[in-house]
């Protein structure tokens, strides 16, 4: 179990993600790599689909990438997101979850956000990670392991 670090950042809707703010409650944060691609797109809408399972599951869901909030605001209201998108243009949230890789882009080292999905629980503790992930069947994935916390 990791402790989630305090950090503020500027989110969609006008708010702002702060992980103190968020201390007692279930909450997924799901890095990804660039808004409007089509793997993020993918996976933003299978966590658009599943939401209200989310919900009923008592947990938020949190999208988070380097992007502005007005990239942010365009990709959430294309898609109709129900739930709010992280801006990290410092890396901050990406450094402390450790997802900041160097990855081959076209023949290319290029540093990037590597897709990962984190599960935090009430006591700010990281109880299931997935790194690298595969978008297909991922959603539905951590939607099971989010029921079982019931």
């Amino acid at each position: 179990m990791t402790a989630v670090p305090a950090i503020s950042l500027p989110m969609t809707g006008n708010q702002t993600f702060d992980t103190a703010a968020l201390a007692g409650s279930l909450y997924v944060l799901y890095f990804y790599p660039k808004d409007n691609t089509p793997g993020c797109t993918n996976e933003s809408a299978d966590f658009r689909d599943q939401h209200a399972a989310f919900k009923a599951a008592g947990c938020s869901v949190f999208g988070v990438s380097r992007d502005s909030i007005k990239s942010h605001e365009n990709f959430k209201a294309k898609l109709e997101m129900p739930f709010e998108l992280v801006s990290d243009p410092d890396e901050m949230l990406c450094e402390a979850f450790g997802v900041m890789k160097m990855k081959n882009m076209y023949g290319k080292q290029v540093r990037g956000v590597e897709r990962s999905t984190f599960v935090i629980d009430a006591r700010q503790e990281i109880v299931k990670e997935w790194r690298g992930v595969k978008v297909p069947g991922h959603v539905s994935e951590v939607l099971a392991f989010v029921q079982t916390l019931k």
